[in-house]
């Protein structure tokens, strides 16, 4: 029987603190999310991973010397591909950490893929990440000189079974809603990617939106984080709105996800260390920080979904040619 391979695309985390810098130079390195002229990018890269890496291995330390990224998506893997038919392999592909890109698709020729479903764990779609993702895994294709039928899923920040789940995990961490500010946050972009017509923000506040549906008595706010470099980020920071709320007066806040789908520094670090001590200093009473999906059985049907979606459009492919397909 032909296989299909189902590639979880990722962004990927250091898996040692050994690991930090050379992680952290890839992701300077990439083009799709840090806009350095491109002769000097590799070697500025260079220079910045190396003083980063400093900076940011104490986060890693209090982390437990590494990111979960990988075994949390190689969960998610396991958990799509029981409940798959046998035809399909799933693979975990990751940006900037291993497994690669490159890794994940020469094992799955290797198995007998002949085709590919490229399913990213981002539900809002950015070049920055699901685009950037998308542009290695076609630079690995024609690299490879593959001649098989792929089909790409943009995102789904809007699909009901998407909504379903990030609702049902708000609601396993918070027994009564009414009570609570409910803050979202994401990871933030530079203005200037969104002025170019990037969809990430419109689609993380369309999701967001929707979830509230849900909640209709329930005040919230979007922020988002991560900004790095002197360049126009999006506002509201998540940081600086979680203080005007506790000064304003609100005192039980849920602090929600939004963007993220497995824990990595941006969670663990940024919203378990730094903004759960700067609410506790700011006299915050209850401070709830949802996790993110990993392994949530509706988010996993979703998955699912997704890929037998996208198979039927596979299959409608011709065989003789290689076509490369947007899907959603």
């Amino acid at each position: 029987m032909e296989k299909t391979a189902v590639l979880l695309l990722n962004m990927g985390g250091p898996d040692s603190l050994d690991a930090i810098q050379p992680f952290l130079y890839n992701l300077f390195s990439d083009h799709d999310i840090i806009e350095i002229p491109k002769p000097i990018q590799k070697p500025l890269a260079f220079v910045i991973s190396k003083l980063r890496a400093k900076k940011t291995r104490h986060y890693y330390e209090l982390m437990g010397g590494k990111s979960p990224q990988r075994e949390q998506t190689e969960m998610q893997a396991k958990a799509l591909q029981k409940l798959l038919p046998e035809r399909f392999i799933v693979k975990v592909a990751m940006r900037y950490w291993k497994p690669f890109i490159e890794d994940a698709v020469k094992e799955a020729l290797e198995d007998g893929a002949r085709g590919f479903i490229l399913l990213p764990m981002y539900p809002q779609y950015s070049k920055t990440t699901t685009g950037s993702s998308f542009n290695e895994f076609d630079r690995v294709y024609k690299k490879l000189g593959l001649n098989l039928p792929v089909v790409k899923i943009k995102s789904y920040y809007n699909h009901p079974l998407y909504i379903k789940s990030m609702v049902e995990n708000i609601l396993s961490s918070v027994q009564e809603p009414k009570e609570y500010f409910f803050l979202f946050t994401a990871h933030s972009l530079p203005v200037k990617v969104i002025e170019r017509g990037d969809p990430y923000k419109d689609q993380t506040e369309e999701t967001v939106r929707l979830i509230m549906n849900h909640f209709p008595k329930v005040e919230y706010a979007l922020g988002y984080q991560s900004k790095v470099g002197p360049t126009k980020w999006l506002k509201p920071e998540t940081e600086e709105l979680l203080k005007k709320l506790i000064t304003s007066g609100k005192r039980r806040i849920v602090l929600i996800p939004v963007s993220f789908t497995c824990e990595h520094s941006e969670t663990l670090y940024e919203l378990d260390h730094l903004y759960y001590n700067l609410a506790k200093e700011l006299g915050v009473e209850e401070f709830i920080r949802v996790p993110t999906l990993k392994d949530h059985p509706t988010y996993i049907e979703l998955l699912k979904e997704l890929t037998l979606s996208a198979f039927q459009e596979l299959e409608r492919q011709p065989l003789d040619l290689a076509h490369i397909q947007s899907k959603y």
